[in-house]
């Protein structure tokens, strides 16, 4: 890989590492700290991933206005900022606003660093993308391992770890970044803002959207982990450091499974079979979360969870670039993209009111049942596509 991709990388290593001393521990700093509802620690971060959205798009149009350096440093200084004055002000509005903020700078930042990544290396774009994804986990891994831990004595050490590393990634940014800001491909990256007009193959559209929502509830399932599961292994008296050692778990297997599942997705090529797979094993890890009431079982949920995620994450933006007619990738990812940050907007405010109202046990039946949808959204997609391709040729 060229070395322009090897900077982005260990930046994104930098910022996902920081990042993560402080996600996996947002609802549990809420609920179990300030004493708040698991319904409003939800709604927080449904604003927070709200923004994201608002960050995602507007990284976008300033990516393509002035280019991914002003860009990245643009939404780092916002993070950064926010992060810093986290350090001081964490009162439950403070903290709410600050974390807000956050999801509006990271969101700006995220698509400019893939689409950089892009516009550097065009002809190895799958190979770079891949390599964000890998080290975002790597990120998580190292983040969430070290995070529980610092919890454990004080939150406002992760306030300042988070900080700090938003910091480093800025000073990397500002320092080795600009080289990179001269767009090779202009088109690498844009969002659903920029593509207006009429979208004229409609059954390779409505395909899209069939195949959207089973990834929708896919993500809203996964992002449980995140808050009412979170909270949850606290009320049974499993410690912080335990919890962030299940995303430690989650991060280094998604590094270290990589050959693992080069060789699967070699034995199995086709991305729909890949989504029916790894959609089993997400309500495999969901049913063995019925019986989990120690680590250990915590641990064997998310091994199964992860596992799943390395299928059907992938599988949906490949899916997604198949069906994209010419010129039209940006459009068909970012609708993709949104989806995928609806879930986790949605997830915990939906999560939260369940668990408040009934128990986790609830929420834990309710995405079992769920997670069939995916299976008939998958099916019907391919079904809808066979239709098209049918009509074609019997007009022929």
């Amino acid at each position: 890989m060229p070395k322009q991709i090897w900077l982005l990388i260990i930046g994104t290593v930098i910022n996902i590492t920081g990042a993560s001393f402080i996600w996996p521990l947002n609802t549990i700093y809420m609920h179990n700290e300030l004493g708040k509802s698991l319904a409003f620690a939800g709604v927080i971060l449904m604003i927070n991933q709200g923004f994201a959205i608002i960050g995602n798009l507007i990284g976008g149009v300033l990516f393509d206005k002035m280019g991914g350096y002003r860009t990245i440093l643009t939404g780092t200084s916002i993070a950064m900022t926010s992060s810093f004055s986290l350090v001081l002000f964490h009162d439950i509005y403070q903290y709410a606003v600050f974390l807000i903020i956050i999801g509006l700078g990271s969101g700006i930042t995220r698509p400019a660093m893939f689409a950089l990544a892009s516009s550097v290396w065009p002809e190895g774009r799958a190979k770079a993308f891949n390599a964000l994804y890998v080290a975002q986990n790597l990120g998580v891994a190292i983040g969430a391992s070290i995070g529980g831990y610092v919890a454990s004595i004080s939150f406002s050490y992760i306030f300042i770890a988070n900080a700090t590393l938003f910091l480093l990634f800025f000073l990397l940014a500002l320092s080795t970044f600009k080289p990179l800001g001269e767009k090779q491909d202009a088109y690498s990256y844009s969002s659903v803002l920029d593509h207006h007009k009429k979208i004229e193959n409609k059954a390779n559209f409505r395909a899209l959207v069939i195949l959207s929502v089973g990834f929708f509830i896919s993500w809203m399932a996964y992002v449980q982990w995140q808050t009412t599961i979170a909270s949850f292994t606290q009320d049974i008296g499993i410690p912080l450091s335990s919890y962030s050692t299940l995303w430690t778990i989650n991060g280094l297997l998604i590094v270290l499974g990589q050959p693992m599942i080069r060789i699967i997705t070699r034995a199995i090529p086709s991305s729909k079979k890949q989504i029916y797979i790894g959609t089993s094993i997400f309500l495999l890890s969901f049913i063995s979360l019925l019986f989990a009431d120690t680590f250990p079982a915590f641990v064997m949920a998310m091994v199964i969870l992860t596992l799943g995620e390395m299928l059907v994450w992938p599988a949906v933006p490949t899916l997604a670039d198949k069906l994209a007619p010419k010129g039209r990738a940006g459009f068909y990812q970012g609708i993709i993209n949104s989806v995928s940050t609806s879930g986790r907007m949605i997830g915990p405010i939906i999560g939260g009111f369940v668990v408040d109202q009934w128990n986790i046990q609830s929420l834990f039946y309710a995405f079992i049942l769920l997670m069939f949808i995916p299976f008939f959204s998958t099916y019907y997609y391919d079904k809808r596509l066979s239709h098209k391709k049918d009509e074609s040729a019997r007009s022929v």
